[in-house]
């Protein structure tokens, strides 16, 4: 008799439950706490009627869901795609909240999405959609600077985030907070230099902190350094697009393999990412891309021998139906979900090392909590302090040529003389959190013998948690 092997896969909230239960059992806590850390505390489901370009009116159904709110506010992006389902909003608050609390962000974790393909409307129909999404989010509670502070995803970006916060402040014209209301806006509409490309940044950094510590590159036979690694990206969205055009620009990697939503485009030689992007903007997608070999079956190129194997797009990408065909030594989980808790174990088995999702896409959220500082404060990073560095070099300067009787090299000179602005004073403290994640994620895995470190990362942000709900008597 032939055993067949079941393709079937339990729910993106059910996946993510399931790996958190894993680490539950290090933290020693009881079953109620348990149950109490991975409830969602509440999900909203609003439809709504918007006005189309020809007179007509559509109704559109969007969710928000907020996981914990044991720090306040709660933060999460708004996504538009037409797959948006309770269950994928609540699965992705439940991982805000682990985010924030594994790179001590001092937020809850929420999430919200809108079931519409925004390739599908014309800007003055998604502003239309999106001012009353607003509307409605916001007079139920669920949009506000001190309890619930939206951001960008899939589908949405600074426009939406702007027209988000002019709703609010028509709404509420005497908070002066208003532009705290979401994150991820334009840098001239309350924004913060460095916002836009923040979690593929985060993600760059990530892999160069992976790359400091040589025993953990002896694992899986890395040696060297980043360059000349040979990376493939799944998704050439916003997180995808920044994480592979640093990595190929700074570092040195070699794109091999780009999937999109219309196809792959694979060339060993490497693919110039800002290229094939100017491709995809002026023809709609990857097809016919000249400089490397279109492959219609996007998923497969999941499937390349490579080093490091990058998926930015959806959750449930690599399953149980296709783990056992992954051929890398590495994966660095961009995307929110892409690794099923079936295939985790699969990859595990076969010697392949992960760095969790909500690890290495918090970039997104440190730099919005930076934002959202910045709006509370009503002052940009850089503006009290830069000129006094630049004097302070200046002086340093000085002593140094005096003292030795030569000159400083005006390279060396300009770049001291550069006082801290606010895109290197962002670019400096998400270094800083994601350096401090990743040491936090190594000291679990030494103090429980942990071998993997989403396990581990799960420990690090469920000992925080239900350290604060302790303390707080919850």
């Amino acid at each position: 008799m032939v055993q067949t092997i079941s393709t079937h896969e339990i729910s993106f909230r059910e996946n993510v439950d399931r790996m958190v239960n894993r680490a539950l059992g290090y933290i020693g806590v009881d079953k109620g706490m348990q149950d109490e850390i991975k409830a969602c505390n509440s999900i909203i489901k609003v439809s709504f009627p918007a006005q189309l370009d020809d007179g007509s009116f559509k109704v559109f159904t969007g969710y928000r869901a907020t996981h914990s709110d044991h720090r306040l506010p709660v933060k999460g992006g708004i996504r538009y795609a037409s797959n948006v389902t309770s269950d994928e909003v609540e699965a992705l608050a439940s991982l805000m909240t682990y985010k924030c609390a594994l790179v001590n962000v001092p937020f809850g974790g929420s999430k919200g999405g809108l079931q519409l393909n925004p390739r599908n409307y014309s800007e003055g129909e998604l502003e239309r959609i999106t001012r009353r999404f607003a509307r409605e989010l916001i007079n139920k509670g669920y949009i506000s600077p001190g309890e619930n502070v939206p951001a960008p995803d899939m589908g949405t970006g600074e426009r939406e985030m702007a027209w988000i916060a002019d709703t609010y402040r028509q709404l509420h014209p005497h908070d002066i907070n208003y532009l705290g209301t979401v994150t991820g806006k334009p840098v001239a509409t309350g924004g913060i230099r460095g916002r836009t490309e923040a979690t593929g940044r985060g993600v760059q950094y990530v892999i160069r902190e992976f790359f400091r510590h040589p025993e953990d590159m002896a694992r899986i036979g890395f040696t060297g350094s980043i360059a000349g690694k040979r990376c493939v990206v799944q998704g050439l969205g916003n997180v995808g697009y920044h994480a592979a055009k640093f990595l190929q620009e700074e570092d040195d990697a070699i794109i091999i393999g780009i999937g999109e939503y219309d196809g792959a485009i694979i060339n060993e030689n490497g693919i110039n990412i800002d290229d094939l992007k100017a491709w995809m903007i002026a023809n709609g997608g990857t097809k016919g891309y000249p400089n490397g070999t279109y492959v219609e079956n996007s998923k497969a190129v999941l499937e390349l021998e490579c080093d490091i194997l990058i998926p930015a797009a959806l959750e449930s990408q690599i399953t149980r139906e296709n783990a056992s065909r992954i051929q890398t030594k590495l994966i660095i989980e961009a995307a929110n979900g892409p690794v099923t808790a079936a295939a985790d174990t699969i990859l595990k088995e076969k010697g392949i090392l992960i760095l969790p999702d909500f690890y290495v896409n918090a970039g997104g959220v440190t730099v919005s909590y930076f934002e959202w500082i910045k709006n509370l404060s009503h002052i940009r990073f850089g503006r009290m302090q830069r000129r006094l560095d630049e004097y302070r070099a200046d002086a340093t300067i000085q002593a140094l040529e005096e003292m030795t009787g030569k000159k400083v090299p005006d390279a060396l000179k300009a770049d001291m003389l550069r006082g801290g602005d606010e895109l290197s004073m962002v670019r400096s403290g998400l270094d800083d959190t994601m350096r401090d994640g990743y040491a936090e994620i190594k000291d679990a895995m030494l103090r429980h013998n942990i071998e993997d470190y989403r396990t581990a990362a799960f420990v690090v942000s469920l000992e925080k948690i239900a350290y604060t709900h302790k303390r707080m008597g919850m």
